[in-house]
Protein backbone atom coordinates (compact mmCIF):
# COMPACT_ATOMS: atom_id res chain seq x y z
CA UNK A 1 0.00 0.00 0.00
CA UNK A 2 1.26 3.22 -1.28
CA UNK A 3 2.26 6.24 1.59
CA UNK A 4 -0.44 8.82 1.58
CA UNK A 5 0.59 12.34 0.66
CA UNK A 6 0.49 14.76 3.27
CA UNK A 7 -2.09 16.47 2.27
CA UNK A 8 -3.95 13.51 1.95
CA UNK A 9 -3.46 12.15 5.11
CA UNK A 10 -4.49 15.80 7.10
CA UNK A 11 -8.08 14.99 6.10
CA UNK A 12 -8.80 12.00 7.98
CA UNK A 13 -10.48 9.40 7.68
CA UNK A 14 -13.94 9.04 5.58
CA UNK A 15 -16.87 10.60 7.37
CA UNK A 16 -18.54 7.77 9.33
CA UNK A 17 -21.77 9.17 8.29
CA UNK A 18 -21.15 8.41 4.44
CA UNK A 19 -24.66 6.29 3.26
CA UNK A 20 -22.01 3.53 2.14
CA UNK A 21 -21.78 -0.05 1.96
CA UNK A 22 -18.97 -2.21 2.18
CA UNK A 23 -18.82 -5.10 -0.37
CA UNK A 24 -16.38 -6.92 1.65
CA UNK A 25 -16.44 -6.12 4.68
CA UNK A 26 -13.69 -7.68 5.89
CA UNK A 27 -11.08 -5.70 3.19
CA UNK A 28 -10.01 -6.90 0.24
CA UNK A 29 -6.30 -8.81 1.08
CA UNK A 30 -3.85 -5.69 -0.31
CA UNK A 31 -1.66 -8.70 -1.31
CA UNK A 32 -5.04 -9.93 -3.73
CA UNK A 33 -5.13 -6.35 -5.43
CA UNK A 34 -3.52 -5.60 -8.81
CA UNK A 35 -3.01 -1.82 -10.30
CA UNK A 36 -4.58 -1.13 -13.22
CA UNK A 37 -1.46 -1.17 -15.16
CA UNK A 38 -1.36 -5.26 -14.37
CA UNK A 39 -4.58 -6.01 -15.32
CA UNK A 40 -4.38 -3.93 -18.82
CA UNK A 41 -1.13 -5.30 -19.51
CA UNK A 42 -2.70 -9.06 -18.60
CA UNK A 43 -6.05 -8.28 -20.54
CA UNK A 44 -4.75 -6.42 -23.53
CA UNK A 45 -3.79 -9.17 -26.04
CA UNK A 46 -7.03 -10.60 -25.30
CA UNK A 47 -8.94 -7.95 -27.20
CA UNK A 48 -9.13 -7.29 -30.45
CA UNK A 49 -7.17 -3.95 -31.78
CA UNK A 50 -9.69 -2.13 -33.06
CA UNK A 51 -10.80 -1.88 -29.42
CA UNK A 52 -8.06 0.59 -28.95
CA UNK A 53 -8.74 2.43 -32.00
CA UNK A 54 -9.66 6.21 -32.12
CA UNK A 55 -13.68 6.40 -32.55
CA UNK A 56 -14.41 9.47 -35.02
CA UNK A 57 -18.07 7.92 -35.44
CA UNK A 58 -18.73 9.33 -31.43
CA UNK A 59 -18.86 12.90 -33.82
CA UNK A 60 -22.08 11.70 -34.78
CA UNK A 61 -23.50 11.04 -31.06
CA UNK A 62 -22.64 14.55 -30.27
CA UNK A 63 -24.28 15.97 -33.59
CA UNK A 64 -27.79 14.08 -32.72
CA UNK A 65 -28.07 15.09 -28.64
CA UNK A 66 -27.23 18.49 -29.70
CA UNK A 67 -29.26 18.19 -32.20
CA UNK A 68 -32.42 16.81 -29.80
CA UNK A 69 -32.03 19.53 -27.56
CA UNK A 70 -31.76 22.37 -30.31
CA UNK A 71 -35.31 20.83 -31.41
CA UNK A 72 -36.13 21.01 -27.94
CA UNK A 73 -35.50 24.35 -27.04
CA UNK A 74 -37.18 25.47 -29.67
CA UNK A 75 -40.38 23.82 -29.20
CA UNK A 76 -40.46 25.57 -25.58
CA UNK A 77 -40.12 28.85 -26.91
CA UNK A 78 -43.65 27.96 -27.59
CA UNK A 79 -44.77 26.36 -24.45
CA UNK A 80 -46.49 29.37 -23.36
CA UNK A 81 -48.63 29.20 -26.07
CA UNK A 82 -49.74 25.40 -25.77
CA UNK A 83 -53.05 24.94 -23.83
CA UNK A 84 -52.84 23.92 -20.56
CA UNK A 85 -54.14 20.34 -20.90
CA UNK A 86 -50.94 19.80 -23.64
CA UNK A 87 -48.39 20.20 -21.19
CA UNK A 88 -48.61 16.87 -20.14
CA UNK A 89 -47.22 15.69 -23.61
CA UNK A 90 -43.75 18.12 -22.81
CA UNK A 91 -42.83 15.96 -19.75
CA UNK A 92 -41.49 12.82 -22.08
CA UNK A 93 -39.92 15.49 -24.16
CA UNK A 94 -38.21 17.00 -21.44
CA UNK A 95 -37.34 13.45 -20.33
CA UNK A 96 -35.59 13.08 -23.70
CA UNK A 97 -34.25 16.01 -23.57
CA UNK A 98 -32.24 15.07 -20.31
CA UNK A 99 -31.19 11.80 -21.55
CA UNK A 100 -29.46 14.03 -24.16
CA UNK A 101 -28.31 15.63 -21.97
CA UNK A 102 -26.39 13.08 -20.24
CA UNK A 103 -25.05 11.13 -23.43
CA UNK A 104 -23.39 14.65 -24.64
CA UNK A 105 -21.41 14.47 -21.25
CA UNK A 106 -20.50 10.97 -22.18
CA UNK A 107 -19.89 11.53 -25.13
CA UNK A 108 -17.40 14.08 -24.00
CA UNK A 109 -15.91 11.97 -21.50
CA UNK A 110 -15.32 9.14 -24.18
CA UNK A 111 -13.38 11.91 -26.40
CA UNK A 112 -11.44 13.40 -23.55
CA UNK A 113 -10.22 10.22 -23.05
CA UNK A 114 -8.59 9.75 -26.49
CA UNK A 115 -11.21 8.17 -28.15
CA UNK A 116 -11.50 11.09 -30.70
CA UNK A 117 -8.46 11.97 -33.24
CA UNK A 118 -5.71 13.44 -31.24
CA UNK A 119 -6.26 17.01 -33.12
CA UNK A 120 -6.10 18.89 -29.87
CA UNK A 121 -7.94 22.11 -30.90
CA UNK A 122 -10.84 19.78 -32.20
CA UNK A 123 -10.97 17.31 -29.22
CA UNK A 124 -11.58 21.03 -26.89
CA UNK A 125 -14.06 22.28 -29.04
CA UNK A 126 -15.66 19.28 -29.19
CA UNK A 127 -15.56 18.82 -25.24
CA UNK A 128 -16.42 22.47 -24.29
CA UNK A 129 -19.90 22.35 -26.76
CA UNK A 130 -20.83 18.49 -25.05
CA UNK A 131 -19.63 19.08 -21.77
CA UNK A 132 -21.69 22.90 -21.46
CA UNK A 133 -24.97 21.88 -20.55
CA UNK A 134 -23.23 19.95 -17.07
CA UNK A 135 -21.16 23.15 -16.30
CA UNK A 136 -18.07 21.51 -16.79
CA UNK A 137 -15.02 22.45 -18.89
CA UNK A 138 -12.85 20.05 -21.00
CA UNK A 139 -9.69 21.35 -19.27
CA UNK A 140 -11.06 21.00 -15.76
CA UNK A 141 -12.37 17.34 -16.69
CA UNK A 142 -9.14 16.80 -17.93
CA UNK A 143 -7.36 17.78 -14.00
CA UNK A 144 -10.05 16.29 -12.08
CA UNK A 145 -11.09 13.20 -13.97
CA UNK A 146 -8.69 12.12 -16.04
CA UNK A 147 -5.86 13.17 -13.98
CA UNK A 148 -6.75 13.63 -10.53
CA UNK A 149 -9.82 10.92 -9.99
CA UNK A 150 -8.20 8.50 -12.22
CA UNK A 151 -4.79 8.86 -10.42
CA UNK A 152 -6.22 8.66 -6.91
CA UNK A 153 -9.33 6.22 -7.62
CA UNK A 154 -11.51 6.51 -4.21
CA UNK A 155 -8.08 7.12 -2.24
CA UNK A 156 -8.00 10.37 -0.17
CA UNK A 157 -6.72 12.39 -2.86
CA UNK A 158 -9.27 11.67 -5.03
CA UNK A 159 -11.76 14.41 -6.00
CA UNK A 160 -14.88 12.54 -6.56
CA UNK A 161 -14.24 10.53 -2.76
CA UNK A 162 -16.62 11.27 0.27
CA UNK A 163 -15.72 13.89 2.73
CA UNK A 164 -13.77 13.09 5.39
CA UNK A 165 -14.29 12.68 9.06
CA UNK A 166 -11.57 15.11 10.01
CA UNK A 167 -12.29 17.50 7.34
CA UNK A 168 -14.38 20.75 8.65
CA UNK A 169 -17.69 21.13 8.50
CA UNK A 170 -18.03 23.24 5.25
CA UNK A 171 -21.27 23.93 3.29
CA UNK A 172 -19.84 21.03 0.74
CA UNK A 173 -20.09 18.74 3.60
CA UNK A 174 -23.43 19.70 5.20
CA UNK A 175 -24.67 19.90 1.90
CA UNK A 176 -23.15 16.36 0.96
CA UNK A 177 -24.68 14.64 3.87
CA UNK A 178 -28.56 16.08 3.09
CA UNK A 179 -28.37 14.99 0.18
CA UNK A 180 -26.66 11.59 -0.47
CA UNK A 181 -28.54 8.71 -0.80
CA UNK A 182 -29.08 7.06 2.05
CA UNK A 183 -32.71 5.54 4.11
CA UNK A 184 -32.22 8.95 6.81
CA UNK A 185 -32.56 11.22 3.53
CA UNK A 186 -36.39 12.19 2.87
CA UNK A 187 -37.47 11.03 -0.75
CA UNK A 188 -38.40 14.53 -1.60
CA UNK A 189 -35.15 15.70 -0.65
CA UNK A 190 -33.34 12.90 -2.24
CA UNK A 191 -35.51 14.04 -5.68
CA UNK A 192 -33.59 17.65 -5.49
CA UNK A 193 -30.39 16.43 -4.24
CA UNK A 194 -30.23 13.98 -7.50
CA UNK A 195 -30.74 17.16 -9.71
CA UNK A 196 -28.10 19.10 -7.66
CA UNK A 197 -25.41 16.97 -6.68
CA UNK A 198 -23.76 17.12 -9.94
CA UNK A 199 -23.64 21.31 -10.31
CA UNK A 200 -22.77 21.77 -6.91
CA UNK A 201 -19.21 19.16 -6.95
CA UNK A 202 -18.14 21.45 -10.20
CA UNK A 203 -19.41 24.84 -8.80
CA UNK A 204 -17.36 23.63 -5.41
CA UNK A 205 -14.61 22.47 -7.32
CA UNK A 206 -14.11 25.12 -9.74
CA UNK A 207 -14.40 27.97 -7.20
CA UNK A 208 -11.33 25.83 -4.84
CA UNK A 209 -9.43 25.83 -8.40
CA UNK A 210 -10.37 29.63 -9.61
CA UNK A 211 -10.39 31.25 -6.22
CA UNK A 212 -7.57 29.12 -4.45
CA UNK A 213 -5.61 27.01 -6.44
CA UNK A 214 -3.68 26.08 -3.33
CA UNK A 215 -4.51 22.13 -2.81
CA UNK A 216 -5.94 23.24 1.30
CA UNK A 217 -9.58 24.27 0.39
CA UNK A 218 -11.72 23.09 3.23
CA UNK A 219 -15.21 23.25 1.05
CA UNK A 220 -14.55 20.30 -1.48
CA UNK A 221 -13.72 16.63 -0.42
CA UNK A 222 -9.92 16.93 -1.84
CA UNK A 223 -8.75 19.63 -2.96
CA UNK A 224 -5.83 19.92 -5.80
CA UNK A 225 -4.28 22.09 -7.85
CA UNK A 226 -3.46 23.14 -11.25
CA UNK A 227 -0.74 24.85 -13.70
CA UNK A 228 -1.45 28.32 -14.07
CA UNK A 229 -1.94 27.95 -17.93
CA UNK A 230 -4.78 25.55 -16.79
CA UNK A 231 -6.45 27.58 -14.61
CA UNK A 232 -6.44 30.33 -17.03
CA UNK A 233 -7.92 28.14 -19.63
CA UNK A 234 -10.78 26.84 -16.92
CA UNK A 235 -11.43 30.43 -16.39
CA UNK A 236 -12.12 31.23 -20.35
CA UNK A 237 -13.73 28.07 -20.69
CA UNK A 238 -16.22 29.02 -18.12
CA UNK A 239 -16.95 31.63 -19.52
CA UNK A 240 -17.57 29.98 -22.84
CA UNK A 241 -19.76 28.15 -21.08
CA UNK A 242 -22.35 30.66 -19.24
CA UNK A 243 -22.27 32.54 -22.44
CA UNK A 244 -23.69 28.69 -24.04
CA UNK A 245 -26.36 28.60 -21.34
CA UNK A 246 -27.49 32.35 -21.62
CA UNK A 247 -27.68 31.79 -25.17
CA UNK A 248 -30.20 28.96 -24.62
CA UNK A 249 -32.23 31.00 -22.08
CA UNK A 250 -32.37 33.93 -24.49
CA UNK A 251 -33.49 31.19 -27.42
CA UNK A 252 -36.36 30.12 -25.10
CA UNK A 253 -37.26 33.27 -23.20
CA UNK A 254 -37.82 34.19 -19.94
CA UNK A 255 -41.43 33.68 -19.20
CA UNK A 256 -41.04 31.39 -16.06
CA UNK A 257 -43.02 28.67 -18.02
CA UNK A 258 -40.66 28.30 -20.45
CA UNK A 259 -37.76 28.56 -18.48
CA UNK A 260 -38.75 25.81 -15.96
CA UNK A 261 -40.09 23.11 -18.02
CA UNK A 262 -37.59 24.01 -21.27
CA UNK A 263 -34.33 25.09 -19.55
CA UNK A 264 -34.15 23.72 -15.67
CA UNK A 265 -36.28 20.49 -15.95
CA UNK A 266 -34.43 18.90 -18.99
CA UNK A 267 -31.12 19.77 -17.10
CA UNK A 268 -32.59 18.79 -14.06
CA UNK A 269 -33.04 15.35 -15.29
CA UNK A 270 -29.35 14.99 -16.98
CA UNK A 271 -28.00 15.68 -14.05
CA UNK A 272 -30.25 13.15 -12.11
CA UNK A 273 -29.23 10.33 -14.39
CA UNK A 274 -25.54 11.56 -14.11
CA UNK A 275 -25.90 10.75 -10.37
CA UNK A 276 -27.75 7.73 -10.49
CA UNK A 277 -24.76 6.49 -11.84
CA UNK A 278 -22.24 8.19 -10.05
CA UNK A 279 -23.53 7.19 -6.74
CA UNK A 280 -22.94 3.47 -7.68
CA UNK A 281 -19.67 3.77 -9.52
CA UNK A 282 -17.25 4.05 -6.19
CA UNK A 283 -19.40 5.05 -3.32
CA UNK A 284 -20.35 1.10 -2.60
CA UNK A 285 -16.20 0.20 -2.28
CA UNK A 286 -13.76 1.25 0.52
CA UNK A 287 -11.52 3.75 0.46
CA UNK A 288 -8.32 2.27 -0.37
CA UNK A 289 -4.73 3.97 -1.57
CA UNK A 290 -4.28 1.29 -3.62
CA UNK A 291 -4.83 1.41 -7.66
CA UNK A 292 -7.00 -1.95 -8.48
CA UNK A 293 -9.68 -0.69 -10.10
CA UNK A 294 -12.05 -4.24 -9.29
CA UNK A 295 -11.39 -2.92 -5.34
CA UNK A 296 -12.36 0.74 -5.77
CA UNK A 297 -14.85 0.06 -8.56
CA UNK A 298 -17.99 -1.34 -9.44
CA UNK A 299 -20.11 -2.29 -12.23
CA UNK A 300 -23.84 -2.30 -13.02
CA UNK A 301 -26.10 -5.06 -14.59
CA UNK A 302 -28.21 -2.97 -16.32
CA UNK A 303 -30.78 -3.83 -19.54
CA UNK A 304 -29.39 -4.10 -23.08
CA UNK A 305 -31.33 -1.03 -23.95
CA UNK A 306 -29.99 0.90 -21.20
CA UNK A 307 -26.23 0.28 -22.45
CA UNK A 308 -27.32 0.86 -26.37
CA UNK A 309 -28.60 4.36 -25.02
CA UNK A 310 -25.67 5.13 -22.37
CA UNK A 311 -22.60 3.91 -24.30
CA UNK A 312 -22.05 0.96 -21.93
CA UNK A 313 -21.59 3.47 -19.00
CA UNK A 314 -22.24 0.86 -16.57
CA UNK A 315 -19.39 -1.12 -17.28
CA UNK A 316 -17.38 1.16 -15.34
CA UNK A 317 -14.49 -1.16 -13.45
CA UNK A 318 -14.25 -2.04 -16.68
CA UNK A 319 -13.51 1.82 -17.47
CA UNK A 320 -10.36 1.41 -15.21
CA UNK A 321 -8.87 -0.67 -16.57
CA UNK A 322 -8.86 0.40 -19.82
CA UNK A 323 -9.99 4.31 -19.69
CA UNK A 324 -9.42 5.18 -23.40
CA UNK A 325 -10.63 2.00 -24.45
CA UNK A 326 -13.67 2.45 -27.45
CA UNK A 327 -16.59 1.65 -25.34
CA UNK A 328 -18.85 -0.05 -27.25
CA UNK A 329 -15.63 -3.45 -25.82
CA UNK A 330 -16.66 -2.78 -22.50
CA UNK A 331 -18.41 -6.33 -22.91
CA UNK A 332 -15.95 -8.13 -23.50
CA UNK A 333 -13.53 -6.91 -21.16
CA UNK A 334 -16.51 -7.76 -18.93
CA UNK A 335 -16.44 -10.89 -19.72
CA UNK A 336 -12.60 -11.06 -19.01
CA UNK A 337 -12.74 -9.71 -15.93
CA UNK A 338 -15.48 -12.42 -14.85
CA UNK A 339 -13.87 -15.50 -16.74
CA UNK A 340 -9.91 -14.44 -14.66
CA UNK A 341 -11.03 -12.45 -11.56
CA UNK A 342 -14.57 -13.84 -10.90
CA UNK A 343 -13.43 -13.32 -7.11
CA UNK A 344 -12.46 -10.02 -7.24
CA UNK A 345 -14.81 -8.27 -9.61
CA UNK A 346 -17.92 -6.86 -8.91
CA UNK A 347 -21.10 -6.70 -10.82
CA UNK A 348 -24.64 -5.52 -8.89
CA UNK A 349 -27.79 -4.92 -10.46
CA UNK A 350 -28.86 -1.59 -10.09
CA UNK A 351 -32.02 -2.12 -7.93
CA UNK A 352 -29.23 -3.98 -5.44
CA UNK A 353 -26.49 -0.88 -5.91
CA UNK A 354 -29.44 1.10 -5.30
CA UNK A 355 -31.20 -0.56 -2.28
CA UNK A 356 -32.20 2.05 0.41
CA UNK A 357 -29.05 1.66 3.30
CA UNK A 358 -28.53 4.02 6.41
CA UNK A 359 -25.27 6.11 7.15
CA UNK A 360 -22.43 3.65 8.60
CA UNK A 361 -18.70 3.39 8.42
CA UNK A 362 -16.79 1.67 5.83
CA UNK A 363 -14.33 -0.99 6.71
CA UNK A 364 -11.20 -1.37 4.82
CA UNK A 365 -11.04 2.59 5.29
CA UNK A 366 -6.84 3.75 5.35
Amino acid sequence: MRTLSNRAARLGSPDPSAPVLTLHPDGQPASDRQPASTLARELRPLLPPEAFRTSPHRLGLVAINAAILLLGWTMAAQLNHWPRPWLVAWLPLALVMGNSVFVLGLAAHDLMHGTLPRQRPLRRLVGLLAFSMLWVTPTLWQAAHNREHHGHTNGLADPDRSYGANQPNSWGKRLFRRITPSIEVHPLILVLGMTSAWPSHHFGTTCSLLLYNNAETVFTQAAFRVSEAERRAIALELGAVMAIHALVISWIGLPPLQLLLGYFLPLWIGYAMTMAYVYTNHTLCPLTEDTDPLATSLSLKVPAWVDLLHCNFSHHSEHHVFPGLNSSYYPHVRELLMRHHPERYHLLGAGQAWRPRPHRPRAGEV
